[in-house]
């Protein structure tokens, strides 16, 4: 009777190289490590600031310098009522909130039609009014300032929140159209033509299927425009001056400095009043964003 012996696992099939991958896992260890070293280190860069300008926000001048990173054993609430009476960075507030809010409203009307007429465009006028949009990246922010202070005072705006809400849309224009229009063109023409057949007209294909479908690229726009806005801070100090019924936050932030005696807890929590409206938009936003970097980088 002739036996067969048992056939030995094929290296091929991935039966026998079990130390072979262990070895190959091993040798990608050094790197894993590595990175998420890197990720940690960079997560703490972010944490460490912060944590400094909460624990300081609650501390005496005297504390702060003493003892900078440690957490404080008796907290100084009135600190922020002190930068909301000093500052009047309530009202300042307002004004912040009021100005971006309508700077984003009037950003989106222009730039979603703008973005759509692009997306849809075929000719070589389409392309080159695309190209002039992203020639405004080259503008740098300062080469404008006295154009810019010329028009205000032309059109009778100088020192008036009006013209800063009428000027931060014309500097978000560019990456605005620039953004929504990529994402408006990864939407199939076939559903454009199904709703021409139910007798949509275009602007009801705009706000009825490309806006909704380009919400990840909307809230993208909106966050990153809301941080250029709310943080704006030369413009709002040229154009709308140390008027303390219409400056920004931003305006009025550096007034809680003084050269002889300034106090820093006030400061800080000064500051740290300025996060909280970026902090809550980006915890709205997040899940929005991440969509808009997911579907990008599968695109890609």
């Amino acid at each position: 009777m002739t036996t067969t012996a048992p056939a030995r696992p094929s290296a091929e099939h991935g039966a026998g190289p079990a130390p072979a991958r262990a070895r190959r896992r091993g040798r990608r260890n050094p790197l894993a490590g590595l990175s998420h070293a890197l990720v940690w280190l960079y997560a703490l860069a972010l944490v460490v600031p912060l944590y400094y300008l909460i624990i300081s926000s609650l501390k005496s001048t005297t504390a702060i310098f003493d003892h900078p990173l440690t957490p404080p054993a008796h907290p100084v609430w009135h600190y922020f009522g002190d930068a909301l009476d000093y500052a009047d960075l309530d009202l300042a507030l307002a004004n912040s909130v009021l100005v971006t809010a309508l700077a984003l409203l009037l950003t989106l009307l222009l730039a979603i039609p703008a973005a759509f007429a692009l997306a849809r465009g075929q000719g070589r006028l389409s392309a080159l009014l695309e190209r002039i949009f992203s020639l405004g990246f080259l503008v740098p922010t300062f080469a404008a300032l006295v154009p810019t202070f010329l028009l205000a005072a032309a059109t009778g705006l100088f020192h008036t929140r009006t013209f800063v809400v009428l000027l931060l849309p014309a500097g978000a224009m560019p990456l605005s159209v620039v953004l929504l229009t990529q994402f408006m063109r990864t939407i199939p023409a076939e559903l454009e033509e199904a709703a021409r057949v139910d007798g949509a007209t275009t602007a009801a294909i705009l706000w009825r299927i490309y806006v909704p479908l380009c919400m990840p690229g909307i809230a993208t726009v909106v966050l990153l425009n809301f941080l250029n806005f709310w943080n704006e801070y030369l413009y709002s100090l040229v154009l709308i001056g140390p008027d303390t019924a219409q400056r920004t936050i931003q305006v009025a932030l550096p007034t809680l400095q003084n050269n002889q005696a300034t106090e820093y807890g006030v400061l800080m929590a000064g500051t740290l009043i300025t996060l909280v409206p970026v902090y809550l938009l980006y915890v709205l936003l997040q899940r929005r964003m991440e969509e808009a970097m997911i579907s990008g980088a599968v695109k890609m």
